[in-house]
């Protein structure tokens, strides 16, 4: 007879914590899936499935090349702390200060630096 501690390890399923179907039941979906719609819609979804999937993984891996460059090129800093740096270099200190009127006054006083 198995132990209590032994039936709170395996779950309400037994061993198999996770439903995986069968042979069984693979063949009772596809039979289900024929009737509902038609042997020649499944190839066109099956098909336009996989192109939905490489599409996805094709922008995942762009957007994330796009941010890791974007993160190299900053020192691993957000625009907030790269803009802090700014107002360090141009003599603001930014304590206390909003974003938008540290921008405007960071930019007027890099623009004025650029004029000298």
């Amino acid at each position: 007879m198995a132990s209590l501690e032994s039936l709170k390890r395996q779950g309400p399923l037994g061993n198999c914590m996770a439903f995986s179907p069968g042979p069984l039941e693979i063949v009772i979906l596809l039979g289900i899936f024929f009737i509902l719609f038609g042997a020649e819609r499944l190839p066109k979804m099956a098909n336009a499935l996989g192109r939905s999937k490489g599409e996805f993984h094709k922008g995942l891996k762009e957007a994330t090349a796009a941010a890791t460059i974007t993160d190299l090129e900053a020192d691993g800093k957000t625009p907030d702390q790269v803009l802090m740096d700014r107002a360090k270099a141009v003599g603001i200190d930014p304590t206390g200060m909003a974003v938008d009127e540290l921008k405007k006054k960071v930019a007027a006083l890099e623009n004025l630096d650029g004029e000298e």
